[in-house]
């Protein structure tokens, strides 16, 4: 009974937080004219895909617009400086919790810096929908949106510490899924009484087949079997629960958030340029075009090795390995052991962005084959993270009832 106890108290706090900063996304800034904001920003592909993260509060400008896209930028970059810098690198490694405090330090400051940056440029691109425009209101909004953007870093950290799951990832779930209802009402299933039905099981059907792929996608790995030396000489060397797991997609759903991203640059540049030369470059660039979906397939495999590199080290694992006096089976330790760690993981990565790219054009193909519509507003990149939050927040809810239940028997 105390276990449940518990949880409903984490799970309490976990959603009075997320309704609190849901709340905040629906406080408008005052002085802006956000009729014209919304009607001038609809064909944004930029703000589109911003407000997948925000919950559409680019589209609000709310006190709460920027979420937590700045700390997501943050935390991005203080990867990238961790395998860049060898103090900060060592912090991670051998400080333990201490040095793990450290960065965390430093990604908050970063998140400082970068919420001052993006809320200035917000005050500058909504100019033209600001009913009295002038520094005290520049700097005001700069303000208002860099708190918003500090309070929802620190719901994060509140419900990573006293709630149940991931802060980052549940704000982001629930801003994709609070846009959900929003997106489907664009969408209208024509036809008479029989084919509505027919194309609503239609519709049923795919929607589990696209889950149930991504669900592939996030739980698929490849065991690596390793032996110890106690091991050696047993009637089976081989332990089946000592084994090193390599997840086929790395590098979760950034990949193709930052593909998606990239590919949304030439839409928005072709409609803000007045260069002819550079329309003429960017033409084959965009949505439909010949070019568009080969540099959407290069963008994620890129980003998806990208971000495998950054996860795994496979040095590190040929460290551990031979501190714990383990190794792979036939395999010599050292240079032959991240050789053959390199070539697992090079084909593991090949296989997850050739699934990503193929669960990103999926609910298009499935638009086009069936002439159901509402398949193209259920985007590649929030059904990833949707899925992948979905089942990370369950396994920690599992994991914690089974660690309770332990602790009850020590006692």
């Amino acid at each position: 009974m105390k276990i449940f106890n518990e949880l409903t108290k984490k799970t309490f706090i976990t959603i009075i937080i997320l309704f609190i900063a849901r709340l905040g996304m629906f406080i408008p800034i005052p002085g802006i004219d956000h009729d014209a904001l919304n009607s001038n920003i609809q064909d944004n592909s930029i703000i589109n895909f911003l407000n997948i993260f925000s919950g559409g509060g680019f589209s609000e400008i709310g006190i709460f617009a920027l979420g937590i896209v700045p700390y997501i930028n943050s935390s991005i970059i203080m990867q990238l400086l961790i395998k860049i810098i060898p103090e900060l690198e060592n912090w991670q490694q051998e400080e333990g919790e201490i040095g793990r405090q450290k960065i965390t330090q430093i990604t908050r400051y970063l998140t400082f810096a970068w919420a001052i940056i993006q809320s200035y440029s917000i005050s500058i691109w909504i100019k033209p929908y600001v009913f009295d425009w002038n520094n005290r209101f520049a700097i005001e909004c700069i303000i208002t949106l860099t708190t918003g953007s500090l309070i929802a870093m620190w719901f994060t950290e509140v419900i990573s510490e006293y709630g149940m799951g991931n802060g980052s990832s549940l704000l982001i779930f629930q801003n994709i899924i609070s846009s959900i209802p929003k997106n489907l009402k664009n969408y209208v299933i024509n036809g008479q009484n029989d084919e509505i039905i027919e194309k609503f099981i239609l519709l049923t059907i795919f929607c589990i087949i696209i889950i149930i792929i991504n669900i592939l996608i996030q739980e698929g790995k490849r065991k690596i079997a390793i032996i110890s030396i106690k091991q050696l000489g047993t009637i089976n060397d081989l332990d089946p629960q000592s084994y090193i797991p390599l997840k086929i997609n790395q590098g979760g759903v950034m990949p193709i958030v930052f593909a998606s991203a990239s590919v949304a640059i030439p839409a928005y540049l072709y409609q803000k340029t007045q260069s002819i030369y550079l329309l003429k470059i960017l033409n084959p660039l965009l949505p439909n075009h010949f070019l568009y979906l080969p540099l959407y397939c290069l963008l994620i495999t890129g980003f998806s090795y990208f971000y495998s590199s950054l996860i795994l080290n496979t040095l590190d694992v040929s460290k551990n390995l031979k501190k714990m006096g383990a190794s792979i089976p036939n395999i010599r330790p050292g240079s032959d052991t991240i050789q053959y760690l390199n070539q697992i993981i090079n084909r593991l990565t090949f296989i997850g962005a050739f699934f990503l790219f193929s669960i990103a054009l999926l609910p298009t193909v499935i638009a086009n084959i069936t002439n159901i519509n509402i398949i193209k507003g259920l985007g590649a990149t929030s059904l990833l993270i949707l899925v992948g939050v979905a089942i990370d927040t369950a396994k920690q809810m599992q994991t914690y009832i089974i660690s309770q239940q332990y602790d009850n028997i020590i006692e």
